[in-house]
């Protein structure tokens, strides 16, 4: 995942960075509690930085941080000493700063003194907002300026600006405080063994409905928390260690929901913090088709969301084309300044038919007939650009070359400049189609022909069917490389095959694109040392030209990929490999509070014993949040198909993980509890007309096969 251009990479937001996230609002921070202006922090709401800097100091000295802890993704307490003046090593002084972020954002700061003299202090907060935007910041690239006007009354500070015919402001208020132009100042005396607090907000003006710290009872955050927590699965597992990851989980997809301002009832899944809260295509579809377990609704509201915003007209700046499904939606100002005026852009090759592949997935979970007829033309769209704007020279394969020289260069999930390159280190020119890509393509074929079988209309599902009967030889003729026992990354612009050994092929074994025949030297190569790193698969092979541990895209471990890897070689019956790919990611998020990050560095765990952190990922992310539970789900092999009166479970979890017990998890509008103590399942509640079935869900093509509707040798995705 990344911005509208991939060859600028996030600069680091420092180490102890903390990041809290609300919806569409975040904020980021130093390990104290500042917020500091020459770094890529601040308080961000709807793609606008509305503070730049927040630096509290006590008697002019800034605070030594002692611990962060988050408490709620979007609440953290910093606790801080203040420094001594004359150089002694023990304060009697410690501050605490519980913070929450919202529209804006609110904190509570208490002075504590452990001394039993009382002591003089002098409290300030030095405010800056520069109303930057989230790609100006990311890119440290801060380059317009506003003009400013600060207004100081009593114990508020507006600070407001203006560009061209924008204008914005934000509302600082200290209680009890005095307001300055730079801030707001407190004097006073803390008494010994005592205590004194205020209570700090920053808001964009307009919204005064800034929510208040937990201890005056629930804030707005809270309260949409505790409806998230009452609708989704609630677990216990033997292994502690497991379920604290899966309920972090949880907690991320919760706060990285936002809504459509058009359609409020409408909830999506933004892509992740700190640099993308907002809706992608790509992103926004796995998460939701992952999270299927946990809310179906997600996956549904991110449809509708890109239903509406699907492409109508051919504009090379913004790449749109008539079906296209949108790679990004951004809301700040330099939206505009990205490309061409435009605050939609749709460089992304696999966006539209992962599209229809989720408009099968939810019907296949019991979504509301009315809501699917509803998605069908869009997906029929969709499915017209795969076979004419996607497929523009003919030959069958979905490709992709950037419309403009400001896109993306490359527009599969892979989205850095150099992530696709031969076995000797060269990139790969355009037009580039992507291995992964054709497995989506024959996933959505696939999908759509079931739903038109679901409907009553053989001929559409005998065509579709067919159609992805074909792809699936022909992506085994072109991409396979004998001598080499993989798949091709791609095929470039010359139709060669793009021989790099890359992780994008496990990610085809999801779909049941691959013959059998070639499955067993596929797995083998995912798990050989120099594709796996002991963290899990490498984005890229170590014995490759462009492998580099601390790499993006080239030699990188990124959890997503790992889980759809996890999930395909569940599919074709390697379960210890499977088991391995989950335990090695399950293990790696024990090193980071159960919150496994967007990537991290693909050093060997025999080489260092705990993950490395990638400078710039994403955390929390959204398809990183929602892989435990892929992980989890692809071993119980967990799924539905409610037209078919069918729900699969069969599960071969490793007895580290020990037994499991969920309750309240959602299937076709009722709530069902599944234990499983040693491999053996039990689930009570069904809806009535749901029979379980302990094996694998039937895959669409043999349901098809036994339809009468044979397409010789295909296998399918959902």
């Amino acid at each position: 995942m990344a911005g509208w251009n991939a060859d600028t990479a996030a600069g680091p937001v420092g180490a102890g960075t903390v990041t809290l996230v609300e919806g569409s609002s975040f904020c980021i921070s130093a390990a104290n509690g500042d917020i500091r202006p020459e770094l890529p922090h601040g308080v961000f709401h709807e793609d606008t930085r509305i503070l730049s800097g927040w630096t509290l100091a006590v008697n002019g000295l800034p605070l030594e941080p002692l611990t962060a802890e988050t408490k709620e993704p979007y609440r953290a307490l910093f606790i801080g000493r203040v420094p001594r003046a004359d150089g002694y090593a023990d304060s009697p002084l410690i501050v605490e700063r519980l913070r929450e972020v919202a529209a804006g954002m609110v904190e509570e700061v208490t002075v504590r003194n452990y001394s039993s003299e009382p002591v003089p202090c002098r409290v300030t907060v030095g405010v800056e907002a520069d109303f930057a935007d989230l790609f100006e910041v990311k890119e440290a690239r801060v380059q317009r300026r506003w003009q400013e006007a600060r207004g100081a009354d009593g114990d508020s500070l507006i600070i407001s600006a203006a560009w061209q015919d924008l204008r914005k402001a934000v509302l600082v208020r200290g209680r009890g405080g005095t307001a300055t132009e730079g801030g707001l100042t407190y004097q006073l005396v803390v008494p010994g063994h005592g205590l004194w607090s205020t209570r700090l907000s920053a808001a964009p003006t307009g919204r005064q409905d800034v929510r208040r710290p937990a201890r005056h009872g629930p804030s707005a955050s809270d309260l949409r928390h505790q409806e998230w927590v009452s609708r989704i699965p609630r677990l216990q597992m033997t292994n502690r260690s497991i379920e604290r990851t899966l309920r972090r989980s949880y907690d991320d997809l919760g706060a990285l929901r936002i809504t459509d301002p058009a359609h409020p009832e409408r909830i999506v899944v933004a892509a992740g913090a700190p640099w993308f809260m907002t809706l992608f295509g790509r992103d926004s579809l796995w998460a939701s088709e992952m999270a299927l377990p946990v809310d179906p609704s997600l996956a549904v509201g991110t449809l509708q969301t890109l239903a509406d915003r699907q492409g109508k007209v051919v504009d090379p700046r913004s790449e749109e084309e008539p079906g296209k499904i949108l790679h990004e939606v951004r809301l700040g100002v330099s939206s505009g300044l990205a490309l061409g005026g435009k605050s939609v852009y749709y460089g992304s090759v696999d966006a539209t038919p992962q599209f229809v592949m989720g408009v099968g997935s939810v019907s296949r979970w019991g979504v509301d007939r009315d809501t699917i007829a509803s998605l069908l033309p869009h997906a029929d769209r969709a499915l017209d650009w795969v076979r004419t704007y996607g497929d523009k020279d003919g030959d069958g394969f979905v490709e992709y070359s950037r419309l403009n020289d400001q896109g993306l260069i490359n527009q599969g999930w892979k989205d850095s400049w150099d992530g696709i390159n031969f076995a000797d280190g060269t990139l790969a020119e355009p037009p580039i189609a992507l291995c992964e890509v054709q497995a989506l393509v024959y996933s959505a074929f696939l999908s759509r022909a079931w739903m038109a079988y679901d409907a009553g209309d053989a001929p559409l599902a005998a065509q579709l069917t067919a159609e992805a009967a074909r792809l699936k030889k022909k992506f085994n003729e072109d991409f396979w490389l004998p001598e080499r026992g993989y798949f091709a990354i791609a095929l470039d612009g010359q139709k060669r095959p793009v021989d790099a050994c890359a992780s994008n092929m496990g990610q085809c074994l999801w779909h049941g694109i691959v013959d059998d025949d070639k499955v067993p030297l596929v797995a083998e190569r995912l798990m050989s040392p120099e594709m796996f790193s002991g963290w899990g698969v490498r984005t890229l092979g170590a014995d490759m030209g462009a492998y580099n541990p601390a790499s993006y895209h080239n030699g990188s471990v990124w959890p997503h990929d790992n889980a759809i890897i996890a999930a395909g070689l569940m599919r074709y019956g390697f379960v210890e490999e499977a088991q391995r790919v989950a335990t090695a990611l399950l293990e790696a998020a024990e090193f980071s509070g159960g919150r496994l990050p967007e990537l991290f560095c693909g050093f060997s765990r025999e080489q260092v014993a705990e993950p490395v952190p990638y400078p710039t990922a994403c955390s929390p992310q959204a398809w990183a949040a929602t892989t435990p539970i892929m992980l989890i789900t692809s071993l119980m092999r967990y799924d539905a198909h409610v037209s078919r009166g069918g729900f699969w479970m069969d599960p071969a979890l490793p007895e580290s993980y020990g037994n499991l017990h969920i309750t309240n998890a959602p299937l076709a509008g009722s709530r069902i509890t599944i234990d499983i103590t040693g491999s053996e399942p039990t689930v009570q509640g069904l809806p009535e007309g749901l029979t379980f079935h302990r094996e694998h869900r039937p895959w669409l093509t043999e349901l098809i096969s036994e339809a009468g509707l044979d397409a010789p040798g295909a296998r399918d995705a959902g």
